[in-house]
């Protein structure tokens, strides 16, 4: 069984309300979910789609054959008709988009009359769509009860009745007019959780003890700020929203310096006006944890499509030479644990450490069996209380064996703490002399930098163990890069390389990933941007050069088939 539904209309119609709702009964039927949205930069109007797979085997991408489209205006049958597998079913309402289509794979559903019907107001047209989705699929609607339940249970029981009668109302309607679909799910299991990669990245920090997020809204960062916002309360966490990223990333330095676990988050724009910040953190030995979130550029680009465009401009913005530590999750998961390592990176070695992702990765959703946070470290690496009182003397810049000095508390003890933006000597008072600059910068860099390297883990290797074909990538990608490994190793031998953990580039001592590239026939480097930036920082850390490179750069992320048809081109 592997089914996809599409759902597609205006903003403002409800299209993510049908898709969260049919991917959360899916997930809590116990079967495996892969969600991606596709968006356009407005409020109202355009034309948005919601895809959802779901699957008794595990899924990590979409497709591009659509099983059941919901059209919710006439565009989406314009657009998307095409799309419908050969047993799949178009259904819409023909009251509401003023047309009928008289077609076999057409099912025309009132929805809102239904909803006026059942639950007295049109307004619940949507919850008849997802009742009819279900019906047509031949899935019982306890589970969506529950939801429905969950979700109006502030607005009162006549509420959660309406939504229940008219989700009864679509799925019968669509059992009695669809006795010809051929769907059939199969028998549910234990439920499975649903996450976003956004979702995931706000969870990741809190379990790593972030206690201060401070940011301005910018598409696709601003879920880790709502998610984070919405679990302070419990959890202890200051959420400040900035008046800009200037502000945002002063703001989180400042929490950090006073003790606290801290973090900001923004997208390219933002991350142009942040890298004045960034220096100072590399300066003053001021951990903090950045959320770099690329869409397509330059300037404001496509605010809500999805790109790979930004590893350059995170790998060599802000003036001076400093460590830092960039990761690129390519699923929830590593997005939760990368997140995790960040914080333990920054406070250990006193670094900004960047956790970069995309909108896909932001905006689609994966089943999973959950989270461990007991594999989160938690250590705190900084000078409290007693220890630092009886301290015979302080200094917070001093020169150490690591390059890694005591990380105290001001206002903790009666030594002082001090630092400057300036270059500065072991007590962080101003200097100007050349033996202590060379000190300082041999301290900062030279001394940790070998230590953080050993931190990295080298990419991960799925397939074939020795692969005449290899197919690699970074962040995002993971998914439709192990599917279409999956599919292609039917009759060739062939794996993936994924790379989550990008800078300091993985050495080869824990694997020698060079070993199976160099051993390989056909290497591919796969990207999301026009210059293949991730195949160059390869070619300059290693020395190895790709035979063919595949790069998408229209804002779209790669679907299984498409990716599958390019990368048989290059072989």
């Amino acid at each position: 069984m592997d089914y996809s539904i599409k759902i597609g209309g205006e903003a403002g119609q409800g299209i993510q309300t049908i898709g969260d709702a049919l991917a959360r009964v899916f997930s809590r039927s116990g079967y495996h979910v892969f969600t991606h949205q596709d968006y356009e930069s407005r409020v109202r109007g355009g034309h948005n789609f919601f895809q959802i797979r779901f699957s008794d085997k595990p899924v990590t991408s979409s497709r591009e054959k659509i099983d059941i489209l919901v059209a919710l205006d006439r565009e989406s049958i314009a657009v998307h008709e095409k799309e419908l597998s050969e047993n799949g079913r178009m259904i819409y309402d023909s009251v509401s988009l003023k047309q009928k289509y008289d077609k076999p794979q057409f099912l025309d559903i009132p929805f809102e009359n239904l909803a006026v019907e059942h639950g007295g107001n049109k307004i619940m047209a949507n919850t008849v769509a997802t009742g009819a989705a279900l019906g047509m699929l031949g899935i019982e609607l306890n589970i969506l009860f529950g939801i429905i339940k969950e979700t109006f249970e502030k607005k009162g029981e006549d509420i959660i009745k309406a939504n229940m009668n008219t989700a009864v109302a679509g799925h019968e309607f669509a059992v009695k007019q669809c006795a010809g679909c051929s769907f059939s799910a199969a028998p549910s299991s234990k439920p499975r959780m649903l996450i976003a990669g956004i979702d995931a990245i706000g969870l990741g920090a809190i379990a790593a003890g972030c206690k201060f997020y401070s940011a301005y809204p910018m598409t696709p960062s601003t879920g880790i700020m709502n998610y984070i916002a919405g679990k302070a309360k419990e959890y202890g966490i200051i959420v400040e929203q900035a008046e800009d990223e200037i502000a945002a990333i002063n703001m989180a330095l400042g929490a950090s310096f006073a003790g606290a676990r801290a973090m900001t988050g923004t997208a390219g724009g933002g991350f142009a006006l942040m890298v004045e910040g960034l220096s100072l953190a590399g300066m003053t030995e001021t951990p903090v944890v950045i959320a770099l979130g690329q869409r397509p550029a330059p300037a404001t680009g496509f605010p809500t499509r999805t790109e790979q465009g930004d590893l350059n401009f995170a790998l060599y913005t802000a003036h001076g030479e400093f460590p830092r530590v960039i990761f690129a999750p390519g699923n929830p998961e590593q997005a939760f644990y990368l997140t995790g390592k960040a914080f333990d990176l920054a406070e250990k070695y006193q670094i900004p450490v960047i956790v970069m992702f995309d909108t896909y990765l932001a905006d689609s959703e994966w089943t999973s069996d959950g989270f461990d946070p007991g594999k989160i470290k938690n250590t705190d690496y900084r000078l409290r209380g007693e220890a630092f009182k009886n301290l015979p003397e302080y200094k917070r810049h001093a020169l150490t064996e690591t390059g890694v000095s005591p990380l105290a508390i001001p206002g903790d003890s009666k030594h002082l703490v001090v630092t400057d933006s300036d270059e500065h000597d072991e007590e962080g008072h101003i200097v100007e002399d050349a033996g202590t600059r060379i000190n300082m910068v041999n301290k900062r860099l030279f001394k940790k930098l070998p230590l953080i390297r050993q931190e990295i883990e080298p990419p991960v290797l799925y397939g074939d163990s020795n692969p005449e074909i290899v197919i690699l990538g970074w962040g995002s990608n993971y998914g439709v890069m192990k599917e279409a490994a999956d599919e292609l190793s039917q009759n060739k031998k062939i794996a993936m390389l994924h790379f989550s953990e990008i800078y300091p580039f993985p050495q080869a001592d824990k694997f020698d990933y060079l070993k199976v590239l160099r051993n390989a026939k056909q290497t591919i480097c796969i990207e999301n941007n026009a210059t293949g930036q991730f195949a160059r920082l390869m070619r300059a850390e290693t020395g190895f050069e790709f035979k063919a490179n595949i790069n998408r750069y229209d804002g779209r992320p790669f679907l299984l088939e498409e990716l599958v048809d390019e990368i048989k081109k290059k072989i």
